[in-house]
């Protein structure tokens, strides 16, 4: 759960250490567990604030939103899931792209917003990062992501998968261009976004002890029947085995960022 909208004045509990934690204390260390260094899942528009000096940047694209082209219903019709997003976090679709500086470089950032039906990714996602991309090869801009989705959605069928390829492709560009491409893996990053961008990244970073794969920790058991060890799909075991470039505590980040 997101808690930068949680009132202040109000306790919450540690999801790893489980101590009571009051909230503005939890604020003010930018959401990490002063106690165990628990990083909590948090939203994209306060990503963004968090990165761009001063917290301020400007908002592309707020109008590209999903639709429904294959009228697709499972337990209720997915033009239901997409306005009850839209009205409860007042954003378009599961990605928030912003331009601003950070620590004086101008940037764009993409950021996921996994409370918009678990960060996944549909055709508005796909549009929006490739239009983040365009933007930074026409204007000589470095891009970072901002990773925190259960996959493609499956709402949209093929078309979800299709984003895989057409943000690939603009990142491409951009490679060719020389130009800077930042990535940050946060908890969890899996499916068709780690397939993707998510793991594309000239740097690829993450926040600690995130959840990073493909298929999840239960399905690969289920599969292969066998006990996987501990850590599996966790940033510091990836690491490890070269699929990332560090592990990077929240206070460290921007600078991070800015210093790639």
């Amino acid at each position: 759960m997101a808690h930068d909208s949680v009132p202040q004045g109000l306790w919450i509990k540690c999801d790893s250490c489980r101590e009571i934690l009051y909230h503005r204390e939890v604020s003010d260390n930018l959401h990490v567990c002063p106690r165990c260094n628990y990083h909590f899942r948090i939203s994209a528009e306060l990503r963004l604030r968090q990165l761009f000096d001063n917290a301020r940047f400007k908002i592309l694209y707020p109008r590209v939103r999903s639709i429904d082209p294959l009228g697709f219903v499972d337990s209720k019709p997915y033009v239901e899931r997409l306005k009850t997003s839209s009205k409860r976090l007042g954003a378009g679709d599961a990605l928030i792209v912003g331009e601003g500086e950070i620590s004086r470089h101008r940037a764009v950032v993409a950021a996921m917003e996994y409370e918009f039906m678990g960060g996944s990714m549909g055709s508005a996602v796909g549009e929006k990062f490739t239009r983040a991309a365009e933007r930074c090869f026409e204007r000589r801009l470095p891009l970072v992501s901002i990773a925190c989705s259960g996959g493609a959605r499956m709402q949209e069928g093929i078309l979800s998968l299709m984003q895989m390829a057409k943000i690939s492709a603009s990142l491409a560009r951009m490679r060719e261009k020389g130009l800077p491409y930042i990535s940050v893996l946060t908890d969890p990053t899996t499916g068709g976004v780690t397939a993707s961008f998510a793991m594309l990244g000239d740097v690829n970073l993450a926040e600690p002890n995130a959840l990073i794969g493909f298929a999840g920790p239960r399905v690969i058991e289920q599969t292969i029947r066998q006990t996987l060890p501990e850590g599996f799909q966790r940033s510091e075991v990836l690491l490890e085995h070269g699929m990332l470039d560090k592990v990077v505590p929240r206070h460290e980040l921007k600078e991070t960022v800015a210093r790639c």
